[in-house]
Formats: structure tokens, sequence, C-alpha cells
């Protein structure tokens, strides 16, 4: 009998699957999933860089047949202003807000050239390009076409690419790698083309294009509006100066082969080419920088640097392996979920938060969404690598006080953060920047993810001012109507989805729960610095209006008509009240209808990027785990492609929020979240199908 209990015992067992914290070998995980191309998508490089520059190649292993960027944190630029205009002669447009006629930033049609300056300035421009020059025997171009057993394997533990190809049968072999801490990239060409003079190496530097959307940054067709100087060289390095309008950078080229470097004339004076002597092989470094740099580090350094840079970062934080699962998805969806961690540490670990092509090209001219930062950033919170998003968010005490004189503009109180700017806090003249409201209370969410690492007092007053002005803010944006005894939200408003009309829209159902977990959070704030309650928080928090039902089920927005057959597309975002937030004034039984009218109704190929996360967020806190693995695998609008690069459906490419997403959706399936059931891995189906070791997990809120 007691052999027989035994077998059941081991049977129930592994029918269950096997799920919590394991020792994981974590470089057999991430070696799994070496990414291996044999020739290059025109859209999607690889690439390598450290969350604060990245340098994006072909198959190559540089920019040879495609002009990918080179981009940082800092490469900003802006075109000269119209003739005769100042930014501050711009005049903003007023919006009836309640009675009141509120200034907002607005296109202005009595002066479109200014509104059109300030919609795209500053923006993000490509530092250079580095490619390979290859001639055929005659001094004819090489094509990719004529390449043969072109192979390139991104090596994930240690940040390096490997290339390889052939040339008429002959071998070039290219290995390329970045800094972890400098803006510079390592490169090692080896190849008897290089003896025979058919190998050289390209620099060129580009002019910045008016283009709010853009995969390759700048046109070679600008050569009179921008210098390129060498202002020192050696025998083995040169430093290269340039300015475009009034943008100054440097380049530091250092090379390590017998070679020397010589400036085109005439018409291209912006391209260099670095010349081998007498040798098989080229080892050559490239620092850029906005002050002058004496040196750069030679490549043999850098790709040190990188191994154990990298191997650094898989071994510290979270980790999980998904390998003994049953469910045949489980390779890819673990996949996606090591090339996530990786393209997000190259495109979005750096001192800004990061637009939402992170550093790979331009889209919205390359600025960041202060509403996206929490798709591309707290996951590091979740995957306790805290300080890989820690330094960005000093853009909230950065911009608080340009914040508070928005706020005040309009005649509030508090701080109204922006929706979109560069590396200064200017919002340019849209109407759903001007009126969006659900990045207000990130800053509070952050900071509470900030003290459950960090439960000190260095850490409260790290985030008071930004919390009290941010609440102060939201408590006074709400507008009290005695007929219904509620505090509403807008209009004018746009929501998350962006698909309404912003002057007819009120209580949308996202940003009341977010309001109401934001003033509950800084009340708590309060209390942790020994000071009283603010009552106006409280009284607001308390008063908001419900979240809007229909039918049994919640909807985007009070009063809305025709929902589910004409606004059933975008971000579902009302989903996200209990998924992506904790669901502070969400009826749970009603939640779980809506995520069920949802599933069956929504128009899932016409959402993108983090939809399905927060989809999945939501089935994973209503106990649907099946289907929280559906939504973060099945959707060809949720696509991610040979480098871990997300498409798919209406998102602009490649689009970061989808990695991040993920990434948050999986920590919070297998770390858990607040009120959680007591098992492991409580977002994943517990029915033996799925086997989660993992490790280093924090709790989601």
């Amino acid at each position: 009998m007691k052999k027989l209990i035994s077998v059941l015992i081991c049977v129930l067992f592994a029918s269950a699957g096997i799920s919590g914290q394991m020792k994981i070998d974590r470089k057999a995980v991430v070696d799994r999933h070496r990414i291996v191309t044999t020739k290059t998508d025109p859209r999607s490089p690889a690439q390598v860089g450290n969350g604060e520059f990245a340098f994006s190649v072909d198959i190559t292993g540089l920019q040879t047949f495609v002009p990918f960027n080179t981009m940082s944190q800092w490469s900003w630029h802006s075109f000269p202003l119209p003739e005769g205009c100042k930014v501050e002669d711009f005049k903003r447009l007023t919006m009836d807000t309640h009675g009141r006629d509120v200034p907002y930033e607005l296109p202005n049609p009595e002066q479109p050239e200014l509104s059109a300056w300030l919609a795209g300035n500053p923006h993000r421009f490509n530092l250079g390009r580095i490619g390979l020059k290859l001639t055929k025997p005659d001094g004819t171009a090489v094509t990719e076409a004529d390449l043969s057993d072109t192979r390139q394997e991104v090596d994930l533990w240690t940040g390096i690419i490997h290339s390889q190809f052939k040339l008429d049968g002959i071998p070039v072999s290219v290995k390329t790698a970045c800094h972890p801490t400098s803006d510079a990239v390592g490169v090692s060409v080896e190849s008897p083309l290089i003896r025979k003079g058919q190998l050289t190496v390209f620099l060129e530097f580009p002019y910045p294009v008016k283009s709010e959307f853009q995969d390759y940054l700048g046109t070679n067709d600008q050569a009179e509006r921008h210098q390129t100087v060498l202002k020192e060289q050696a025998k083995d390095r040169v430093l290269i100066a340039r300015q475009i309008d009034d943008t100054h950078y440097y380049t530091t080229l250092r090379w390590t082969s017998p070679a020397r470097l010589q400036q085109e004339a005439g018409d291209t004076p912006h391209h260099f080419e670095l010349c081998p002597e007498n040798t098989d092989r080229l080892d050559f470094s490239c620092l850029y920088s906005r002050e002058e740099e004496k040196g750069a580090p030679a490549a043999d350094r850098i790709f040190g640097e990188s191994t154990a840079g990298w191997k650094s970062f898989w071994e510290s934080g979270a980790a999980i392996d998904l390998s003994a699962s049953k469910d045949p998805r489980w390779k890819e969806l673990e996949r996606r979920i090591v090339l996530s961690q990786f393209v997000m540490k190259i495109n979005e670990a750096g001192s800004l938060p990061p637009q939402e092509s992170g550093l790979v090209n331009n889209g919205w001219y390359g600025r960041f969404h202060f509403e996206m930062i929490w798709w591309h950033g707290v996951h590091y919170a979740l995957w306790n690598r805290w300080d890989l998003l820690d330094k960005s968010l000093s853009v909230y005490r950065d911009y608080l006080p340009t914040s508070v004189e928005r706020a005040k503009r309009q005649g509030y109180q508090g701080a109204r953060w922006p929706k979109c700017t560069a590396d200064f806090d200017r919002e340019w003249p849209n109407l759903i920047h001007a009126t969006l409201i659900w990045q207000q209370p990130h800053p509070i969410y952050f900071a509470e993810l900030d003290y459950r690492l960090h439960p000190t007092r260095e850490t409260l007053e790290k985030w008071k001012q930004v919390i009290f002005g941010t609440a102060d803010f939201m408590a006074d944006y709400a507008f009290y109507v005695k007929d219904r005894d509620q505090y509403v939200l807008g209009p004018p408003v746009f929501i998350v989805s962006e698909n309404t009309k912003p002057e007819e829209t009120m209580n949308p159902a996202f940003e009341l729960s977010y309001w109401k977990f934001g003033l509950r959070v800084a009340n708590e704030w309060r209390k942790r610095l020994s000071l009283p309650v603010e009552e106006n928080w409280k009284r607001v928090e308390e008063k908001l209006s419900p979240l809007p039902v229909e039918d049994g089920v919640y909807v985007t927005h009070e009063g809305i008509q025709d929902m589910w057959t004409k606004y059933s597309f975008e971000h579902p975002a009302l989903i996200g009240t209990y998924g992506m937030l904790p669901g502070d004034g969400v009826d749970i039984p009603v939640m779980d209808k809506t995520l069920s009218k949802v599933h069956n109704t929504w128009k899932l190929h016409d959402t993108w990027g983090w939809d399905f996360p927060m989809l999945a967020m939501c089935a994973a806190r209503l106990s649907h785990p099946d289907k929280a693995i559906d939504y973060l695998l099945n959707y060809p609008a949720f696509d991610f492609d040979e480098h871990g690069l997300v498409g798919g459906g209406r998102a602009p490419f490649p689009y970061f929020p989808g990695n991040g997403g993920l990434l948050t959706a999986i920590a919070m399936m297998a770390g858990g979240w607040d009120g959680c059931p007591a098992m492991k891995a409580p977002g994943f189906p517990q029915d033996g199908s799925w086997t989660v070791k993992y490790e280093g997990f924090n709790k989601s809120l």
C-alpha cells in the first residue's frame, strides 16, 4: 500500500510540473538562444551596445551594405530656427476646461513654421557610419549578393558579434563589440583580402534629415551644411571634430595594425578611409564623445571588457529556465525572454528614458514618451536590476521645476508631467501630448518600487518632492461636480488608446484607477515620513467617480457610444486596471467578464506591443494562466524577429515597450504579485504543461 501511495504521489508531482526558486545554469539558458543569421534584414540590425550607446550592423559585422545607425543618449541636434523666429515667440492656444480657458501646447495655425520646428527639434542624430569597402579584383564595388557562405552569430553571453563570409572564395572574419561603459566600438577584421588591397574600412558622417520616423538617420547630400575636421593625427590614431549647426562632438579612431587614414576631398569631405598596409588583419576602435578624448580603448581591450561586462549582467538579477516544460512553445517563450533582456540592456539602460525604438532608429524624432517609461523600465525593478532603471528616473527630479511651471501656467497646483520630450523639458505642440494624463501617476509607481527594494529614509527623501508635486496636481486636476458629489477626470482628455475625441471624453477607466492608486500611495508616503495625511488627496481619492460599467462590463470611458464595434481597437487599456495596475476601484467579477468580452470582441490585429503583456498580466491576476501564455505567444501582432526586436500589427519597428512588457509580465507570472495565490509561479499553468525554474524575482505591486 505504501508503495502504491508513493507511486501515485510521484505521478501527481510529475503531472503538476516543478516550479519554484532553483539555482539555474544561466549560461546554458543564454547560449541556447544565440542569434545566428545568414543575410541582412534591412530593418533589423544586429547590435552591440551598453544602454548609453549602440552600434547597429549588417551581415558583415559593420555598416557595410546597409547604413544602420550609431546612436547615443547624448546625440541630440536641432536645425536652425525659422528666420525671424524665437522659441519664446510661440503662442499657446486655450481649450475650455470646465469653464476655464486653459493654455495648452497646441499647433498654432498662425505660427505654422514655428509649430513644426518645435515638433521636430531637438531630434536624435546618427553619430556616423563605419563599414567595409570591398572591391573585386577589377576594382568594382562588391554588393552583399556577391558574398557567399555568410554567417553571423551574436554571442549573447559576451556581447560579441562574429561575422564570416567569403568573396570569390576568400574568407573574411569580423569581430565586433562595444565597451560596457564607454561609447566605443571595437572591431577586428581578418582576411587575405586586406593584403590584396580589396578590403579597407570607411567612416562617413551624414547630416540629419527632417523626418519624424526614419530607419537610417541622415543624408550625404548636404556636405556644405556641416564640418568634419581632422583635429589631431598620429601614426595609430586620429581625433575628428564634428560640427552640425550648433552641435559639436568628437570621434577618436585608433588602430593597432599597420594602416593609414585618408580623407576624401571635393564633394565628400565627410568620408574617410582606413587603409591597412602589408597585413592580413586590421584591429581598430572608434570612440564617440561630446568632449575631446585623448585616446580610445584598444579593440582587444574592448573585447575583454565586453565579455566581462555581459557575464556580470547575465549573472546578476533574476533568471528563468523553461526547458523542462512539456508545452512545445517553451523554447520560443524563453527565446523571447532572453533576447528581450539582451536588446533592452543594449538600447534601454542609459541615463535618459528611451525612445520607442531605443538606439536602433528614430520614431517621433527620437523623443521619449513619459507615459511609456513604465513599459520600458518596470521590468528592471522586478528582475532585480534596479540600477539599470534608476539612473534614467532622475528625469523626474530634473524636470520637476518645469513641470511645476506647466501646472501653474494652466492654473493647477503641483507638477504636471509632459508627454513627449527630449533631453530637456519642452513639450512639442500636439493635441495628444497636451491632453494625455496617464503618465501622471508613473513617478509614484516608480517611487513605490524603489521603496520596496530600498525601504530607507534616503529613499523617502529622494522621492518626496516628486510625489508631493505629482499628487498635488492629480488632486487639483480632478474636477468636483456638485450634483454628482464626485470628482471627474476630463474633458478634455486623451485616453490611453488615443482614439476618442478629447473634448468629449470623461472618466476613462484606466486613468480613474491609476488616479486612485496614485493618491492612495502618496498619502502612504506621508505616513512613512511621519507627516499627517493630506486631506485633499484623500477626499479626491474617495470621491473620485467609479470606473464606468455598462451591461456588466467595464468600458473605456464614461458615456462612450458603440464602444465594442467602433472603438474596439488600439490599446484595450481598461484591462490594464487589473494587470498593469493592482486594481484600485476594480470589481474582480466585473473585470473577469470584461477580459472575456475583450478577448472575444477586440480587434487584436489592431493592437500592438505592450497590449499583449497587459492582457497576459490581467489574465494571470484573474487565474487564467493558460490565456496569459497565449497572449505572449499566439498573436501575429506581437511578433519577435530573429534579433528579438518586436514588430507586428500597427507597431512602428522596432517597438521596445513590447520587450519591456514581456519581461514585466514574465516577472509577475513567475515571481508573483501582491495578494497572489500562495503557489510557485502563480501566473503559469499548474497542470504540468509548464515547469518553471526561476530565481531572483521581486514581487509586483
